[in-house]
This record gives C-alpha cells, structure tokens and sequence, in this order.
C-alpha cells in the first residue's frame, strides 16, 4: 500500500470523525479504511488514534501528524494541479526522431500544420536510421518502425503497416516470380545494409515460425528512398514497408508475392520515455500525427 493512501485515509477519518463517513468519500468499505490506518501506525511505529464503540480520539501524536498530513496533501493536491492544467498547455520545444525516408516523407512535412494549430511549439526533427538513447540524446519522442522492446519505453501505435516483398513487372517478366521463400536465393535481392542488413538475411513468419533466409544482390545501401528507386527500375527484388510503396502497389507499377510470409507487427509507433506527466507537446503530437494518418485515402494520396 502506497503512504499516500494511508496518510489520505488518515485525515478522512480524523476530519469526519468516522471510519463509516470517510468510506463514503473514499469509495471503499469502513474496513479497508481501518487496515489502511492499522498499516500507517504499523509503519510508523505509533499510535495516532484511539478508537472505541463511544468514538475516535486523536493521540497528541496523531494530532501533531495530522497538522503535517494535512499541509502535505494540500501541497500534493497544488502540485498535481499545476502538472494538469500545463498538460493543456502546448509550448515549448519539441525534438523529435525519425527513421530517415519515412520521416522526409511522413513525419517533417506534418511540422508547420502541427505549428499552425500550435504556435508557442517549436519542433527539430533529427531523421537518421540509427536507433538512438531519447533520454541520452535529449529527445521528447521517436517515431519507429516495428516493436518496440526497450521496457522503459512507451508505444503508441499510429498506423497499421507490414513488410512485403515486391519488385516491378518488368523484373518478374524477366526472371520469373519466387514461387517459395527458397526461390529468394536465385533473384538479385537489393537490400538495405544499415547495422548488417542483408548479412543477416531476411525474417519471415512461416508455419507460425519465424525464418530467416539468407539472400544476395548486386546492390545494398543504406538508403531506403534509394532502394525504392531501384526496385522500380526493374534492377530486383525488396522487402519494403507497405507504407513506402502502397501508392506504387495500386497502380501496378510494383507488385508483391509470397505475401503470406509477410512480417506481422511491423507498425508505425511513436514511443516516448516512460513519465507520470506527459507533457502536453508530446501527447497532441502524438495525436496529431495519429489523426493524419488515419485520414482516408492518406497512403495513396
């Protein structure tokens, strides 16, 4: 049990001058109030009130405690109050991370409406493919591709997104369409390298297994925007993010395949550091970014 509680119940009962009066504020039965009060005097090793069938008597000891109890749950109550009413308060500088091709094209330009609604925020995006220590490195939040694992870390999805694989048609007339994750192995597989890419191999979920099929190419990098141009030109094969080709997908100029090996839970998340008060730049960002891109027809547009 938290001393808040316990201190809180203690001066209910004190200023109602029963344990039956101050449940009714608290919510709680008369007999979770009398053990939070049996573990405070446990705790502190004293007797605050004497309690009989006539009534509650404060001992001197529980009336010196109950002057502090009383200035500290005031302060307390100032404090949170203070913490609240700034949480609506939209100001101040917001820094913000973001995987380099999807935060040009889907994070930065979002800036100056945010600005607009928002005049007192000012924003620096920092948009690198690096993962990087927000505490360490100053930043308010990060948008990320994929799951999050850090535990002091906290997730907001913003978007549904999965990997597929996919090249152009001109690709697949010339060298056939992979009829097995095996067949990878035969196709010039352009891969990004950043933190050992394609050494790695390329993960899938098959039979409810994740795999891992090692592939080659003739080309890698560690630009996603540049890998896009390439999967386009015809010169091979990708596992891209649906996020980053989907216009291309609806009008046929790529393709996909093997999509039922697709990555699950490969979405778009804004993660933060874990606090009690989430500053109020950080919580409407969020929501900003969230509401845009759920709006119809976004991704295609």
């Amino acid at each position: 049990m938290d001393r808040y509680t316990e201190i809180r119940t203690f001066t209910l009962v004190a200023e109602h001058g029963s344990f039956a009066a101050a449940s009714v504020i608290e919510g709680v039965t008369p007999i979770i109030m009398g053990r939070r009060l049996d573990a405070l005097e446990k705790r502190l090793g004293v007797k605050l009130m004497h309690r009989s069938t006539r009534g509650l008597k404060l001992t001197d000891l529980g009336e010196q405690f109950l002057e502090g109890a009383q200035q500290l749950l005031k302060q307390f109550d100032t404090l949170e109050s203070g913490i609240t009413a700034n949480r609506h308060n939209v100001r101040g500088h917001l820094v913000v991370s973001a995987p380099a091709g999807f935060g040009r094209k889907h994070v930065a330009p979002h800036g100056p409406a945010f600005q607009a609604l928002f005049p007192d925020v000012r924003i620096s995006f920092n948009l690198t493919d690096s993962v990087i220590d927000l505490v360490r490195e100053g930043y308010d939040l990060a948008i990320r591709i994929g799951a999050v694992e850090d535990p002091n870390y906290v997730p907001v999805q913003l978007y549904p997104n999965k990997r597929v694989l996919c090249a152009s048609p001109l690709y697949l007339e010339r060298h056939g369409t992979p009829q097995s994750l095996e067949d990878l192995a035969e196709h010039n597989c352009l891969a990004f390298n950043l933190m050992g890419g394609q050494h790695r191999g390329w993960s899938f979920i098959r039979d409810n297994k994740r795999v891992t099929i090692k592939v080659s190419g003739n080309l890698d990098c560690n630009d996603s925007e540049l890998l896009y141009d390439w999967v386009k030109l015809g010169l091979g094969i990708s596992w891209r993010s649906t996020w980053e080709i989907q216009k291309e997908l609806n009008s046929g100029e790529l393709v996909t395949f093997l999509d039922e090996y697709a990555m699950p839970e490969y979405n778009i998340q804004a993660v933060y550091p874990e606090q009690r008060f989430l500053p109020a730049k950080i919580a409407y960002f969020i929501d900003f970014l969230k509401r845009t891109y759920n709006e119809p027809g976004y991704w295609e547009s």
